[in-house]
């Protein structure tokens, strides 16, 4: 499909690493999907387009590169779609190419842990397009769970795929009531929080993981925990962003405070 890019728009000269910094910073940049450090030159240079917040120039380095390459295609696009893309159509198709790229990495690559967590991003972004109820319908919550929990048995310290299995269950919940979700997807309030929480141990630093635990609690209990959610939401409003899409978290969550 055409697409229409745009670089990110509040691009910062500290966002643009060079390889050896690069690799100086990769496990801060990192510590949130255990993304191992490219040997490949050409996969490294579509991770430094991505962390810069060249979005497009990292898809298509990425699918150049091939092989790893990839995961930092489905990143950038999925990431790019989520933040940056209006047209809710085009978002959607951007996240049905995304989670159609990592279907195939994943039988490539079966013990790739992140790719397995980057098709239940993209995935779980484009159900929510279409509304989880309707996604949940058509087979995609077995299809997220399943690559969420293949993740986090390959690394169990993927903090983004445990704040997403915490995200997961809250909107199933919230869809459709503890019983079913419990009974039929696996899905139960107090394991929910307890991924959450292991989300913010693993790292520390993340304005997403706040903002996704604020979202739980506003789920799953509403009014009565608004005061700890507002205050993860300022928490992530202060974290200092190490890239172009820590930016747009913390961006994310200012706005939200507005």
């Amino acid at each position: 499909m055409a697409k229409k890019w745009m670089k990110f728009p509040h691009a910062d000269k500290g966002y643009v690493y060079d390889d050896a910094t690069l690799k100086k910073q990769w496990s801060r940049l990192h510590r949130g999907d255990c993304e191992p450090f490219p040997k490949d030159a050409s996969v490294l240079a579509a991770w430094r387009h991505y962390h810069a917040g060249d979005f497009q120039q990292a898809v298509d380095a990425g699918n150049a590169a091939g092989g790893a390459g990839v995961n930092a295609a489905i990143k950038s696009q999925s990431i790019y779609a989520n933040y940056l893309e209006k047209a809710d159509a085009v978002k959607l198709a951007l996240f049905e190419e995304a989670a159609a790229w990592a279907e195939k990495r994943r039988r490539e690559a079966p013990k790739d842990a992140n790719v397995h967590y980057l098709y239940a991003y993209a995935m779980g972004r484009y159900s929510q397009g279409i509304s989880v109820v309707k996604a949940l319908a058509q087979g995609f919550g077995g299809k997220i769970k399943d690559a969420l929990t293949t993740a986090l048995k390959l690394a169990p310290a993927h903090a983004e795929a445990h704040t997403a299995y915490g995200a997961y269950q809250a909107e199933v919940i919230d869809k459709v009531g503890s019983l079913v979700a419990s009974m039929t997807y696996g899905a139960k309030r107090d394991t929910a929080l307890e991924h959450y929480r292991t989300a913010l141990k693993l790292h520390p630093d993340s304005a997403i993981a706040r903002i996704e635990y604020a979202n739980g609690l506003i789920l799953f209990f509403g009014k009565e925990k608004l005061d700890e959610a507002t205050k993860l939401y300022e928490q992530a409003a202060a974290c200092k962003p190490a890239d172009a899409m820590e930016r747009l978290d913390v961006e994310l969550a200012r706005s939200e405070l507005e």
